[in-house]
């Protein structure tokens, strides 16, 4: 893997990643040569015992999509171009202009509840420069280095000591709020453990304290020993939809050996988890014959200078549908209760899942 560290003109930094040098020539572009001006800070909530950040600078942004926009033949934005050098490289990862964390944050505003600073980081990491692009069109050994980037900005990131978790993710497709069209996805890098990962840690501790394994890992030999709901399958990566799933189409992507972080992965398992993210995505587009929105979300382990040995890295795809025609939005029960209600059995997905014929061979032959 190849880096450039460039700093745009409104002092935001800008990373370049690739499969091949980069010229050391290249300029950081902005829309803006104008700081960014963002001192988002954090409120406690008494009743769910979280803290909630408020950010009111990204009123400003883009949170419309366009009136054209149509999800079978997307237009392109133009914002990303201003954010993107011309040249040769895969991968570029920048700050984001509205955050809703920065490390420069201070003097939060006096309430009745506790206040700090948003002391965090977010990131937008763009795919690639191919506008028409997805993570099912990528190569395969283009999606094996958006995980080393992956890795490589949670290693720089949860250097800093204010950081304890880092959460990428990405939101594909204007039904789940999508209103820059380009590939991409974000970094959130937080100064504390946001409730679902700490709840999900909490467990693969206690489980871990336990048995002296790792839950997920127990969990992945259970679901092959099964296999009904596996959507790929090879000696070092799995996919598959869990027999827990909360979501209709809900996947699971995860070496089958666990690590803790993407720092922590194998060449071998990481060209595993590019097939198998590779695998789902373009399972995910046959099925519908369309560009299928999702949001997926990576767990690892949390940057807080403790010891997780639980822990074990893992993408959840949550896709937005019920049915075919009808979108799947969160109901009173699960806002409300934080109970899931499934309209769906797993397997019956899953096997809709596994129909869908795909070309992943092709390609690992070629």
């Amino acid at each position: 893997m190849y880096s450039h560290k460039l700093l745009k003109p409104d002092g935001r930094q800008l990373t370049l990643y690739s499969r091949y040098p980069i010229a050391s020539e290249l300029e950081a572009p902005s829309p803006s040569k104008e700081p960014v001006q963002a001192n988002p800070h954090l409120r406690w909530h008494p009743l769910r015992g979280e803290w909630v950040a408020y950010a009111s600078h990204r009123q400003g942004r883009t949170f419309m999509p366009p009136p054209e926009y149509n999800p079978l033949t997307p237009t392109i934005d133009p914002k990303f171009p201003t954010e993107l050098p011309q040249g040769k490289y895969d991968v570029a990862v920048f700050d984001n202009r509205f955050p809703s964390m920065i490390l420069t944050a201070k003097n939060p505003p006096d309430t009745i509840v506790e206040t700090l600073p948003a002391n965090g980081a977010c990131e937008v990491v763009v795919f690639t420069q191919d506008v028409n692009a997805s993570l099912s069109s990528l190569e395969l050994s283009h999606l094996d280095l958006l995980l080393e980037v992956w890795g490589d900005r949670t290693r720089e990131l949860g250097a800093n000591p204010q950081i304890q978790y880092v959460l990428p993710f990405e939101n594909k497709g204007v039904e789940v709020g999508v209103t820059l069209h380009h590939p991409h996805g974000q970094i959130y890098a937080y100064p504390f453990i946001p409730p679902i990962p700490a709840r999900m840690s909490a467990m693969q501790q206690k489980y871990y304290q336990e048995y002296q394994r790792s839950l997920l890992q127990d969990l992945i030999q259970q679901e092959i020993a099964d296999n009904q709901r596996i959507i790929y399958q090879d000696e070092d990566a799995i996919a598959f939809v869990p027999v827990c799933a909360c979501y209709p189409y809900e996947v699971w992507v995860a070496p089958i050996q666990p690590v803790s972080s993407f720092m922590e992965l194998s060449p071998q398992q990481r060209l595993g988890l590019a097939k198998a993210l590779k695998t789902v995505t373009l399972k995910y587009d046959g099925l519908w014959h369309r560009p299928f929105p999702y949001l997926m979300a990576w767990f690892q382990a949390p940057t807080d200078g403790l010891v997780y040995p639980g822990a074990h890295l893992y993408a959840q795809f949550y896709p937005p549908y019920r049915t075919s025609d009808k979108l799947k939005f969160l109901a009173g029960t699960e806002l409300a209760a934080g109970m899931f209600a499934n309209d769906a059995l797993p397997e019956e997905k899953a096997k809709e899942l596994q129909a869908v014929s795909i070309n992943l061979q092709m390609e690992i032959s070629a």
